[in-house]
């Protein structure tokens, strides 16, 4: 009678059930939220930065990438200071724990701002959303995570929208459209291992970002020295100018705001989820690029693969929140924490061989 009892509900049972109920709508609430906030970050640096690189025509990426570590390293070592926010302090097994993300981190910021520089923004997020199918790999690959046909299709009408706008580029930049492909490979790197990283024993997602910059800032800065990028940054003349300090100084703090945007929506959603989130962000910053920016060239072929590419993402994203919300938050727990297994005893086993 007693097992009878606990799986069927009755009227009364809903008092003792509603105290539950509010859990499931405040974890929506946030994943909702971080992912609009990583939206808004993720379309506002491509417009700073684009004003940055193209309207001031500051000749450094690199540069502009060291001052966004900078900036984050100095927020958050304040932050910390006055306890505002926590993560725990350096020590001999901080290295194991964190790698390979540096190395993902500055790979993303180097590429990202390059591919900024020399592409028109459409060609940008067209070319970006190759992304997704990355992600999907390396999610199906690092985490054990299966998708449905429904969204394998959607992926491939993406990438298939991404070719058509791709092959008939007017304004072609084989430099450009490395870098971006190159991006693309990182920014899926680097959104599945932070996903797998995230939830290490007193590193939080503060502890990634700070932990990312600090240790990669001295190396690029090394790096831009040697290459004598840092030379055409400091002699760059637009220095005295108080509209490209003011944007530079916004880049620098948008830099901070969109990696925590990223860690804060991987922790709360998949980096699948991340990933698609810049997709629909994608689908402003693309029409706007052909009204801003002046290095957009049309052409129907193009206009036609960028409209397949959003409307792909459209459908993929509403796929994917789609079955988000249907399930259940039992079902939800449980792969999660089927995940957290899968995730950790690979680790456990590397570890071991280690020492």
């Amino acid at each position: 009678m007693s097992r009878k009892s606990s799986s069927f509900t009755s009227p009364n049972s809903s008092a003792s059930s509603s105290p539950v109920n509010p859990a499931p709508s405040h974890g929506r609430f946030l994943k909702l939220f971080s992912a609009a906030f990583y939206a808004v970050s993720s379309f506002l640096i491509v417009v700073v930065n684009k004003t940055v690189l193209t309207t001031y025509r500051f000749p450094s990426y690199t540069f502009l990438g060291i001052g966004q570590m900078a900036c984050t390293i100095v927020i958050l070592y304040l932050a910390k200071m006055c306890n505002a926010v926590s993560f725990q302090d350096f020590d001999k097994s901080l290295h194991r724990k964190i790698f390979p993300l540096p190395l993902l981190y500055v790979g993303n910021h180097i590429t990202g701002l390059g591919s900024t520089k020399k592409l028109s923004l459409p060609m940008f997020t067209v070319l970006r959303k190759f992304t997704i199918l990355l992600t999907m790999i390396m999610e199906s690959k690092i985490l054990r995570k299966s998708f449905s046909p429904q969204l394998t299709c959607s992926v491939v009408a993406i990438v298939f929208g991404a070719l058509i706008a791709a092959s008939s580029d007017l304004a072609f930049e084989a430099e450009g459209y490395a870098f971006v492909l190159l991006n693309d490979v990182f920014t899926a790197a680097n959104g599945v291992y932070t996903k797998q990283k995230i939830g290490k024993e007193g590193l939080g997602k503060y502890g990634v970002l700070f932990y990312n910059a600090f240790i990669i800032i001295i190396p690029t800065i090394l790096a831009s020295a040697y290459t004598g990028d840092l030379e055409k940054a400091i002699a760059f003349k637009g220095w005295v100018s108080l509209g490209f300090i003011f944007s530079f100084l916004l880049s620098c703090i948008m830099g901070f705001i969109l990696m925590y945007s990223i860690v804060l929506c991987s922790h709360h959603n998949s980096a699948l989820t991340t990933t698609v989130v810049g997709a629909i962000k994608n689908v402003a910053v693309a029409y706007i690029g052909m009204f801003i920016g002046g290095d957009y060239e049309f052409s129907w072929p193009n206009f036609a693969g960028l409209n397949i590419c959003i409307s792909g993402g459209l459908v993929y994203s509403y796929l994917t929140f789609y079955s988000t919300s249907s399930s259940s938050p039992q079902i939800a727990k449980q792969e999660e924490e089927e995940l957290k297994h899968v995730i950790e005893e690979p680790q456990k086993n590397s570890e071991k061989r280690l020492f």
